[in-house]
């Protein structure tokens, strides 16, 4: 049965190709944008795919587009799929704050504040889904991607109490988490680092923190994206499936053995003399 699908988000990544290949499988697609030049190039691109969607704009931050969206498609939407995200990175010891909380406004509280409107017109019709597109990062963690770890962990714990509690309105809540996709992201987060850090300046040495960026924005640990926006074409618009929908499915048993370790750790401080130590031997 084809369905009437927003998705947001949809102005690059997985969000992009997953708008275009819903539209291909006969969905009808609304997909939004941050910018009006996205929406151009999603339209161009839609249209060399053969597709017809309708495209709009939809700033997080901004209320209006908000009331404007929930005006023009509340009542026609099966399934709502908040996909939007932003991400910074830098260690979370020296991060300026207003940074981290510009990730949380974007990532959970606008996700949410658009999540609760859809939620109360699927309530209220008795049926409905919202689908929230997470990360493998919502439960592990990595170094220097502090902000945006947190953000989906925050998004993680919201999303699991709001299908506890809606349990009985008609209404599915679920999680799609993708692992590390080359779609441009994480490169794009770690451009933000260099707008504040300064190995001058900061107290956190430079080399750890372009190792993990070299392997966050490099080819050998991100993937071909084609594998997952497929994952998400066809789990997006099925009646029945898992709450939360890990892709690939290998990275399971990865966090699996992530969380038990974190039994086992210590706070034992390690002596600075060893740190600088290393440091100097980098």
């Amino acid at each position: 049965m084809n369905k009437t699908i927003l998705i947001t988000g949809a102005g690059s990544g997985l969000g992009h190709g997953t708008a275009i290949g819903l539209a291909k499988n006969k969905h009808k697609v609304i997909a939004t944008v941050e910018n009006w030049p996205q929406a151009s190039t999603l339209i161009s691109d839609a249209r060399q795919a053969g597709v017809a969607l309708t495209v709009e704009k939809l700033d997080y931050l901004n209320k209006d587009d908000h009331d404007n969206i929930l005006r023009k498609y509340g009542e026609k939407i099966d399934i709502f799929c908040p996909n939007a995200a932003t991400g910074e990175t830098g260690p979370i010891a020296e991060i300026p704050v207003d940074r981290v909380r510009h990730v949380f406004e974007v990532n959970v509280f606008n996700t949410l504040a658009l999540a609760q409107r859809f939620a109360a017109v699927f309530a209220r019709r008795g049926y409905g889904k919202i689908f929230f597109t997470s990360s493998i990062v919502g439960f592990s963690t990595f170094p220097f991607l502090a902000p945006y770890v947190a953000s989906k962990h925050a998004l993680e714990a919201i999303v699991q109490l709001m299908r506890e509690e809606m349990e009985g309105t008609g209404v599915q809540i679920a999680t799609i988490n993708p692992g590390p996709f080359r779609t441009g992201f994480n490169d794009r987060m770690y451009d933000t680092l260099d707008q504040w850090y300064d190995p001058a300046k900061n107290f956190t040495p430079e080399k750890p923190i372009r190792d993990v960026q070299k392997r966050f924005s490099g080819d050998e640990l991100q993937l071909d994206p084609q594998a997952m926006i497929d994952f998400m074409v066809g789990i997006i618009p099925k009646d029945e499936h898992k709450f939360r929908n890990v892709y690939p499915e290998r990275f399971i048993e990865d966090v699996k053995e992530y969380q038990a370790s974190l039994w086992e750790q210590r706070a034992s401080p390690k002596p600075a003399e060893k740190i600088q130590f290393e440091q100097n031997r980098q």
